[in-house]
């Protein structure tokens, strides 16, 4: 499949395909080839993430304004987690399209939610690049537009851990606890693995960039398991 079968996913044609295809490379293809260390996509992934919070904001102030700051705050970190924009770029095969280091793919790389989800905002950079606000904005709202409809009123999603913990206490007063089983990547870029548990029962595990990051993933993961929205 080539870039123009991925552009078909995206619902945008690039003017100038430079832009995608930066945004297809991961650190680890430049490690592992000894190519220009600024070749990746880390730079375009900064540039994406301010455009999404700029598009997700406006759409979220104009749509909903019964909502406070607080809510439509909680609201946006909901849509721009990890775990949304993962979900999405695997929706639509990212993983597929990315040059990657062998080490990197043999590890899971191409499903590993903390890449998928920072490709995700290096193409949205890209196509903001490329097209301007109203290209990136298009796209965002293609992929995001339901997401944001759908966590209206969903309060703990920007706050898992909280959230998952008032829950257990109306039944338990036993600990939840956190433990770091796996630390994986470079050390500028590394992705911690992080069990829960509670009661002595291990309920479920999250991935993120930081410890604390992991930690809210696993929640989360926690709370749509058991039914605990």
């Amino acid at each position: 499949m080539t870039n123009i079968d991925f552009e078909g996913i995206l619902g945008y044609t690039f003017k100038n395909s430079e832009f995608l295809n930066h945004a297809l490379i991961h650190s680890s293809y430049i490690n592992e080839n000894k190519l220009n260390p600024s070749a990746h996509n880390e730079r375009l992934e900064f540039l994406g993430d301010a455009v999404l919070e700029l598009v997700s904001s406006a759409y979220i102030f104009a749509g909903f304004p019964d909502l406070t700051e607080g809510e439509m705050s909680k609201l946006r970190a909901g849509v721009v987690c990890e775990s949304t924009l993962a979900a999405r770029a695997k929706e639509h095969n990212f993983g597929h399209f990315l040059k990657m280091g062998k080490g990197e793919i043999a590890n899971g790389g191409r499903e590993r939610e903390s890449i998928l989800a920072d490709t995700f905002e290096a193409v949205i950079g890209a196509i903001y690049l490329d097209g301007g606000y109203e290209a990136a904005k298009g796209f965002i709202l293609r992929c995001l537009e339901d997401d944001i409809n759908s966590m209206k009123g969903l309060t703990w999603i920007s706050d898992c851990k909280t959230h998952l913990q008032e829950q257990l206490q109306k039944d338990s007063q036993e600990p939840i606890e956190y433990y770091v089983i796996k630390e994986e990547g470079p050390e500028h870029s590394k992705t911690f693995t992080v069990e829960l548990a509670h009661g002595g029962r291990v309920m479920a595990q999250g991935v993120g960039k930081n410890k604390k990051e992991a930690e809210q993933d696993a929640a989360r993961h926690a709370i749509e398991k058991f039914g605990l929205k």
